[in-house]
């Protein structure tokens, strides 16, 4: 059986090269949900693994890069931030057609939705989104010169070089001129902060980018690191927060991202997780409607991303044809977290 994305006799070949002590690989299959990079199941004889490649197709610019996620899950093993296990990384593209890594297994979920997070307790929902909460503050409170990281990312400039960035993005897969994200764009431009902390970031993180233990909803490991950088630790809560679906909230239900996990009974709201970061960080979170504004505006340019690599046929998986019509919704949240006083 063919596997979109993964040559499987040269992976095969390359892994008994390179991860001999995995057994004879003996099947690859697309782990379903990923909606940029592409994220795959290869059980071996003595183990399972798991391995990671940019999306087919439509790669932006500095997008998707593997050796970056790569080596901060690698720099990450061995402290309070639970990551899975690194295992091998291949920069060749003439093994896959793109470069790749491979990680362990780690047997929890991804969960996007009510239905997948099963029927727990109230107790432990409330739980999982603390730990959520405690988790990011982990990631921010990293030493990231001690493990490595110090040349990871220039934190100084942090928030302008990404609004720059993503405008970038923005040119490049937008499907349609939109003028109220141009105006956002100078409004963000016009409130960015004259310092902030400095600290590594994850910059997707959201509770589906983590993986979860079924039976009691411990979080296991944090993934998806291909934003990751070192930078402002708010713009990690603020793009949480912008996932973040509370209850009640019907113009976010109408978003396909992230799913409705966190409208559970138990979870959290969004001013309560922010609350609980405040808590275990010990930060000053007073301005935190500018960086759920700028949460958003990302998000948006990131679903418009998708969106284009959808019009091009260069999705791999489900759920992609509704996700155009969040983005000027995403932009309008935004402007209104600015207008909040």
């Amino acid at each position: 059986m063919t596997v979109p994305g993964v040559d499987q006799p040269r992976l095969y070949a390359w892994m008994a090269r390179h991860v001999p002590d995995a057994g004879e690989p003996e099947s690859v299959s697309l782990i379903s949900g990923g909606r940029s990079n592409l994220t795959y199941l290869v059980e071996a004889a003595e183990r399972r693994l798991v391995l990671r490649r940019p999306p087919l197709g439509h790669v932006l610019p500095t997008a998707h890069d593997m050796r970056r996620e790569w080596r901060v899950i690698s720099a990450l093993a061995g402290t309070p931030v639970p990551v899975p296990e690194p295992v091998a990384f291949c920069g060749d593209e003439d093994v896959i057609g793109a470069p790749f890594y491979l990680m362990g297994y780690v047997p929890g979920a991804a969960v996007r939705t009510r239905e997948e997070l099963g029927r727990p307790t109230e107790e432990q929902t409330r739980r999982l989104s603390e730990r959520l909460a405690e988790v990011l503050a982990a990631i921010h409170a990293v030493d990231y010169r001690e493990v490595g990281l110090g040349d990871f990312g220039r934190p100084e400039g942090y928030l302008a070089r990404q609004l720059d960035r993503w405008c970038q993005q923005w040119e490049r897969s937008k499907t349609a001129d939109l003028p109220d994200y141009y105006r956002l764009v100078e409004r963000l431009r016009q409130r960015l902060p004259a310092r902030s902390a400095n600290t590594l970031v994850h910059g997707d993180y959201r509770l589906d980018n983590t993986l979860i233990r079924p039976a009691d909803l411990a979080i296991l490991a944090v993934v998806d690191w291909e934003m990751s950088t070192l930078g402002d630790p708010l713009a990690d809560l603020g793009l949480t927060l912008t996932y973040w679906h509370d209850r009640g909230d019907e113009e976010r239900a109408g978003i396909p991202v992230a799913g409705d996990v966190t409208v559970a009974p138990g979870f959290m709201n969004a001013a309560e997780f922010a609350g609980h970061y405040q808590k275990v960080s010990g930060r000053d979170i007073s301005d935190l409607g500018f960086y759920v504004a700028f949460g958003n505006f990302k998000l948006a340019v990131i679903v418009e991303g998708i969106h284009a690599r959808f019009r091009q046929g260069k999705t791999v998986g489900e759920g992609f044809d509704r996700i155009g019509s969040a983005v000027p919704t995403l932009i309008s949240r935004a402007h209104r977290m600015l207008d909040q006083p």
